[in-house]
């Protein structure tokens, strides 16, 4: 059946007018038919003249559609599908991301099994099978049998390091005889400022000792290398790495042989020997009945837990700024009247314990990271 549309059509602009959608209309029937459709116009029930029925949209219909109620509902609908698709959409890409974690995580852990498994056949059995002969093998037998077989052979070659009780004793000796005395230790910082061009380039240096700074030197910084290496010639006894990592005991002799070091003309002990002394309860001994100087970042607050502990603290020297700020330091040392100073700033140390052993007679300790460790956890001393 065909539908005939009747709408009485005044002459326009030629751009049409303005419904309220917003749309123009071209005065034809066949766009007014179109638009009609497009939104949803319904069948009238009362016929025409010609008893047909007509589409028609009355205004009163369009205002009942829109009215204020149905358009608030309108957009509540709209916001909670915008807020629901977002949710959805926010919760699928964290999904994603913990997925992505996961997986490098995975990843991660998976490349460090390798590499350890790798690292141990290459500095272990690795070696072994390079030196064994060619038809040889050693069946059932553990690397680390074969390493405890080798150091056996190597008995001759130890070179035997001062105990915490030996060096305890040499410094209570010291004290009583008030004869000058500097116990210097060499860690990694120690080693990297040693090796600066000789046995690493700077920026190797630079690369292997990030902390370096915070150890108190600014690489390159060649003066505070030699200065160093003169003090660890002049310290009373010098602490060594037993460790054999790269950075380490290795690396220090080779610094040292470097800059004409004979390590058989040194007084060595254990590098860690300050936190064996403590552990050992060797330090109380030392401390009690000495005048004590404090030098470095934790003096004010190791101060306070060494008297209330009964230890006499003559003074407190802070902070220290690194190896440039040693001259000043020094001019502090200077006017202080104590016994027993202990020094705890970083590769500094080194260098202001000899100097107060060397140029003012007393005695010094290069006490590192143990004065953290008592100011921090406020341990009983015995």
């Amino acid at each position: 059946m065909k539908i005939k549309v009747k709408r009485k059509v005044s002459k326009q602009p030629a751009g049409g007018k303005t419904s309220p959608y917003g749309k123009q209309l071209r005065g034809t029937h066949k766009s007014t038919f179109k638009l009609k459709r497009k939104l949803g116009g319904k069948r009238s029930k009362d016929l025409n003249k010609t008893g047909r029925r007509t589409l028609s949209r009355g205004k009163a219909d369009i205002t009942k559609r829109f009215s204020p109620s149905i358009v608030n509902q309108m957009l509540d609908d709209s916001h909670s599908k915008g807020y629901q698709s977002g949710y959805q959409d926010g919760q699928s890409k964290n999904s994603n991301s913990l997925i992505h974690e996961r997986i490098h995580e995975q990843s991660y852990n998976q490349g460090h099994r390798d590499g350890h498994k790798e690292g141990l056949y290459a500095g272990g059995d690795g070696i072994v099978d390079s030196l064994l002969p060619f038809d040889a093998i050693l069946p059932e037998i553990s690397i680390r049998h074969i390493i405890e077989a080798g150091i056996g052979q190597m008995h001759s070659q130890f070179f035997i390091l001062q105990n915490a009780e030996q060096i305890t004793h040499r410094l209570r000796h010291a004290l009583d005889t008030k004869t000058p005395f500097s116990l210097v230790r060499i860690g990694d910082g120690e080693v990297l400022t040693m090796a600066q061009e000789t046995i690493l380039s700077i920026d190797q240096v630079k690369e292997e000792g990030k902390f370096l700074s915070y150890a108190g030197v600014d690489v390159p910084d060649l003066a505070a290398r030699d200065q160093l290496i003169s003090s660890l010639k002049q310290a009373t006894v010098v602490g060594i790495p037993k460790l054999r990592n790269f950075t380490y005991q290795p690396m220090a002799f080779q610094a040292l042989r470097a800059h004409g070091v004979d390590y058989h003309n040194l007084s060595l002990t254990h590098s860690l020997v300050n936190y064996y002394i403590f552990n050992e309860g060797r330090l109380a001994g030392l401390l009690r009945g000495s005048r004590i100087l404090l030098v470095g970042n934790m003096a004010e607050t190791l101060s306070t837990v060494l008297t209330e502990q009964g230890m006499t603290v003559s003074g407190i020297i802070t902070p220290v700024h690194g190896v440039r700020d040693i001259p000043r330091v020094m001019a502090e040392v200077s006017r202080h009247d104590f016994d027993l100073a202990l020094i705890s700033a970083g590769v500094s140390a080194v260098t202001i314990a000899q100097r107060i052993a060397t140029e003012m007679g007393k005695v010094a300790i290069d006490f590192g990271h143990l004065a953290d460790e008592l100011a921090t956890r406020k341990e009983t001393l015995y």
